[in-house]
């Protein structure tokens, strides 16, 4: 308790860190981008079996000049099993003869420019009215500017962290990670909600000590999250590899709760005490 006296009394210090993180979260996104899943862009899929011993770049390299296009991409390989993507759509008799004696095609889907464009219109819809419903429950509960723009802003950078993973480990934007951005929106605003509960709601005992129990309960409720996803990570990556989506989505919310603790317990605790020590 006597360190955690500590970290409570330098507060104010601590909420340009995960600000900071933030902020190279966002640059990140925007000079380098997300990738963009078949769902969104539109082209073709493929999961592949291997026949033989090949790298990615030569399994590109053969689709390229194979079927004339330049837009192929290995997207994910485990073991033999390899995941290739089209940018455009491609007759799936013309790569099952360019795969001739290199890979069997276990799947192969295509989705038009139409059908992703009606997707991203569907992406845009359901972030803006989480946020929106977010934003009323949260006004409604505290009926205070302060404490429910903190939360909100918890909220956001905890999707700007998870977006900036997913840049920096080429997890592809997907319906599958939206819903798991979806998610971590609920998990952020669990435990932004109990701590500011625990500070605003309860008059018993010393703030610090209120928000050291919140703190306990809070980091509990997101280990316990992380190691679950990263079960699931482990168990789709090594032992079920085509289930792709679900690894996606399990690394989506693994860096989005990592961050989460960060922007909780850093920031918006601190904004939190700031507002509270201004206020008394």
């Amino acid at each position: 308790m006597c360190l955690m006296d500590k970290l409570f009394r330098s507060y104010r210090p601590l909420i340009a860190i995960p600000v900071a993180i933030t902020v190279i979260a966002l640059l990140i996104v925007v000079f380098n981008g997300l990738n963009e899943s078949v769902d969104l862009r539109g082209g073709s899929l493929a999961d592949l079996t291997l026949e033989k011993s090949i790298s990615n770049a030569e399994l590109e390299s053969i689709l390229k000049e194979k079927l004339g296009l330049d837009d192929v991409k290995v997207i994910s390989a485990a073991g033999n099993r390899v995941t290739v993507q089209f940018g455009t759509g491609v007759d799936v008799m013309k790569v099952t003869d360019a795969l001739d004696g290199v890979a069997k095609i276990n799947s192969y889907r295509s989705v038009g420019p139409l059908l992703s464009k009606q997707a991203l219109n569907q992406i845009y819809w359901a972030i803006g009215f989480a946020f929106l419903f977010m934003s009323i429950t949260v006004f409604i509960i505290f009926r205070d500017p302060i404490p429910s723009v903190a939360v909100i802003l918890a909220a956001v950078s905890d999707i700007i962290i998870a977006l900036g993973g997913m840049s920096v480990f080429g997890i592809p934007l997907s319906l599958a990670s939206i819903g798991a951005i979806l998610m971590l929106i609920g998990y952020s605003v669990d435990t932004d909600i109990l701590l500011t509960t625990r500070l605003l709601k309860q008059r018993k005992g010393e703030i610090n000590r209120r928000a050291f129990g919140a703190m306990k309960t809070g980091l509990t409720m997101s280990i316990t999250a992380i190691a679950s996803m990263t079960a699931l990570y482990l168990v789709t990556l090594f032992i079920i590899p085509e289930a792709r989506v679900l690894s996606n989505i399990a690394a989506v919310l693994i860096i989005g709760l990592a961050g989460d603790i960060l922007t909780t317990w850093l920031m918006n605790l601190g904004i939190l005490k700031w507002y509270l020590e201004a206020k008394a």
